[in-house]
């Protein structure tokens, strides 16, 4: 399979040569996927939209990487396991000793002990060839997401990947495949789409509050310059590795997660194209001077813009920003004909038609802003309040909520809150948008990862409520 490198030189060479607008190039690979895919869904039965197994009692569960992030994951079943809802069976990763502090912390909320598997590469693949495994939860460096989400789903096993699960578009297409062959869930963990703030927003939505939208903006602004230069936080600094490498936005989903829901994207609507750009790079470089580290030479612009339109004409903006000194934002702004939200901090702006002299000059005063967050908390949270403290574990809760909805979808046999299709696409604009920035933000054609089952109108499961 030809990489990603190979690939823009080689279109870029033949745009050149042949004068053919790049655009036209990217779009016919864009053609060509649709293609495959149509035909591999035709083989396979169908579509995983709907797609449900058996009720699994108690979810018995492995998880590859215990790093940063699965150490945190790995807390918020502790609940579920004492309930009886769901078990760690065993645990990988490359360093011993992440095996042995997350197990240490564990023996107080389970009896049985995990096995473990470390040291070589490889390793993970022996927890996954695993008879008595229901579900694989992987957390480990972005590279190693698709062929482990693979590699399980081929397997017979559910997946929950961490994001992004995806970063090329040839991932994308083997993923939608792999779950289309095998019927295995294969769910991105997207945690944004489970925190209080846009779990509000989208009930309002839902409701009704916001009337007809029309625009919506998402980022992930996290100076990370820090960790991504520091030998101890990511393994083999993994993260700044991409920068080095990579134009585009490699971190899309923590704001385009929760705008593809309220948006209905896959439900009603689908992102059609995208333009991107990338500002110059200058502050990670500089950070990397300064300690003198041999990570200086960084290819990522240190802010890019990606613009987004769907098929029914709404747009999105989405930023990504992790080089600059600034405060932590997701933006999260949508924009539609009954009001307005924008977050950081979280404030909200209701129209009034019938009174022209408030059109658009105020947000909601705070005691205002307060009934309306009372009146429209999503049925999620306030079940939760009632059932466990734990529900504010975890990046404020959202953690604890997102792994609590996975098992007990798992447990009840019904569908999960996103599908393989919506992993899918929000992963796929970090390729799409290389590809835009690479040619001078030339616009660039989606795939249509659903097959065209997005046309069809149906709930946001992360509305329903669970027993």
């Amino acid at each position: 399979m030809m990489n990603r490198k190979k690939f823009l030189q080689s279109i870029g060479a033949a745009s050149a040569f042949l004068g053919i607008p790049f655009s036209a190039l990217a779009n016919d690979k864009v053609t060509t996927i649709n293609d495959a895919l149509r035909s591999k869904r035709i083989q396979s039965d169908g579509s995983m939209v709907g797609f449900s197994v058996d009720p699994i009692k108690k979810v018995r569960v492995g998880i590859i990487g215990l790093g940063n992030r699965g150490k945190v994951l790995t807390q918020m079943f502790y609940w579920l396991i004492q309930n009886n809802k769901a078990e760690i069976v065993g645990l990988s990763d490359l360093v011993e000793e992440n095996l042995d502090a997350t197990i240490d912390r564990l023996k107080a909320h389970q009896k049985s002990k995990p096995a473990k598997y470390f040291g070589k590469e490889d390793e993970w693949k022996k927890l996954v060839d695993r008879d008595d495994i229901d579900l694989i939860l992987i957390t480990t460096p972005w590279e190693w997401h698709t062929p482990m989400s693979v590699y399980a789903m081929r397997k017979g096993k559910h997946v929950a990947c961490e994001v992004p699960i995806a970063y090329t578009l040839e991932d994308c297409q083997l993923l939608i495949q792999t779950a289309e062959e095998t019927k295995k869930h294969c769910m991105m963990i997207e945690n944004c789409c489970y925190n209080e703030e846009e779990l509000f927003v989208l009930n309002m939505i839902q409701e009704g509050v916001f009337g007809d939208l029309t625009h919506a903006e998402g980022a992930y602004i996290h100076d990370l310059r820090k960790h991504m230069l520091s030998e101890d936080y990511y393994q083999d600094q993994w993260r700044i590795k991409h920068h080095q490498q990579r134009d585009g936005n490699f971190y899309t989903t923590h704001g385009i997660g929760p705008i593809s829901n309220y948006l209905n994207i896959g439900r009603g609507d689908n992102y059609v194209s995208l333009t991107s750009m990338s500002s110059r790079e200058k502050n990670l470089s500089d950070a990397a001077k300064k300690i003198n580290s041999p990570y200086a030479d960084i290819k990522c612009g240190d802010m890019n813009t990606t613009l987004i339109k769907t098929s029914l004409g709404k747009t999105v903006m989405l930023q990504f920003d992790v080089h600059t000194g600034s405060p932590y934002s997701r933006i999260n702004k949508v924009v539609g004909t009954g009001a307005v939200h924008a977050g950081y901090p979280s404030r909200l702006y209701i129209d009034n038609p019938d009174d022209l002299k408030y059109w658009g000059h105020e947000w909601l005063d705070d005691t205002s802003y307060q009934e309306y967050k009372s009146k429209y908390t999503h049925p999620m949270i306030k079940k939760l309040k009632t059932i466990s403290q734990d529900y504010k574990q975890g990046h404020g809760g959202m953690d604890f909520v997102m792994i609590y909805r996975l098992i007990t979808c798992l447990n009840l046999g019904v569908e999960l809150d996103q599908t393989i299709y919506d992993g899918v696409v929000w992963s796929s604009i970090t390729p799409l948008s290389e590809l835009s920035v690479a040619k001078n933000s030339q616009s660039v054609e989606f795939p249509d990862f659903t097959g065209g089952t997005w046309e069809k109108e149906r709930e946001l499961e992360v509305m329903r409520g669970l027993s």
